[in-house]
């Protein structure tokens, strides 16, 4: 028998039985780990509250054996709020339907339970900071999120440069399967012409460039929208469920 403790921020729960829940979560040091929280459900309970989607908590699990993850699920048996981001968020339903989609989208890219990944951890921890806080507009911080969870997991896009041979943007055309943008030598069937505002958008959320990001017209805005979601789909090879809800 073991005690692990780890911080992380709860993507969903799960009824179990009369009063407990399944809570998965995405972890610091052990990635994604689902745990059972016995009791949660009742009134008394003293920690339910904290183990709901969007919190960030400090919590501690039993495991049988020597590691976290086993044959059987491990017992979350304390938890403290680090921060209740889901106060900011489930308000508005535009932070909530953006919100809930970027925990869909940072389960969906941490498949192996038990695997850090600390830079998606990361990234999920200040993208609900961002959208709890009201800083920008809901979409723009999930196309945000969505972009650099893309990035940090393999599949940067390019919204300059050729994605084929590198030739030095801008280049008109987009294509999801072949990275991004490509000059007209290297276009291929299925690619489409975006605006260069809304190329110019996505390349300014990819790096943080929030001034160029929040000037940008709403048409724009959505055009972008619409590329990032379908570059999404084309490396998850399927949708997110919780995008159709989002408010463009």
């Amino acid at each position: 028998m073991s005690l692990f403790r780890d911080d992380g921020i709860v993507l969903r729960t799960q009824k179990l039985g009369e009063a407990d829940r399944i809570i998965t979560l995405l972890t610091r040091g052990h990635g994604r780990v689902r745990a059972v929280a016995r009791g949660v459900r009742r009134t008394k309970s003293k920690f339910g509250a904290r183990l709901e989607p969007f919190s960030h908590v400090d919590v501690q699990f039993f495991a049988r054996g020597g590691e976290l993850i086993g044959r059987g699920l491990p017992l979350c048996t304390q938890s403290e709020t680090i921060a209740p981001y889901g106060g900011g968020i489930v308000t508005d339903y535009a932070r909530y339907t953006a919100g809930t989609a970027m925990l869909e989208t940072a389960e969906r890219f941490t498949d192996h339970e038990g695997e850090p990944a600390v830079q998606q951890y990361l990234l999920l921890v200040g993208g609900l900071r961002t959208l709890a806080r009201g800083e920008h507009e809901p979409h723009l911080v999930l196309d945000a999120f969505l972009l650099r969870s893309l990035a940090v997991n393999g599949y940067a896009p390019s919204f300059s440069d050729c994605a084929k041979c590198g030739m030095p943007g801008p280049n008109r055309f987009f294509s999801v399967g072949a990275g991004g943008t490509v000059c007209a030598d290297c276009r291929v069937p299925g690619s489409v012409v975006p605006s260069p505002q809304a190329l110019e958008l996505l390349g300014a959320l990819l790096t943080g460039d929030w001034e160029t990001a929040d000037a940008c017209e709403p048409r724009h805005v959505r055009e972008g929208s619409g590329l990032v979601s379908a570059y999404l789909h084309w490396h998850l090879e399927r949708g997110l469920r919780s995008l159709r809800y989002v408010e463009k």
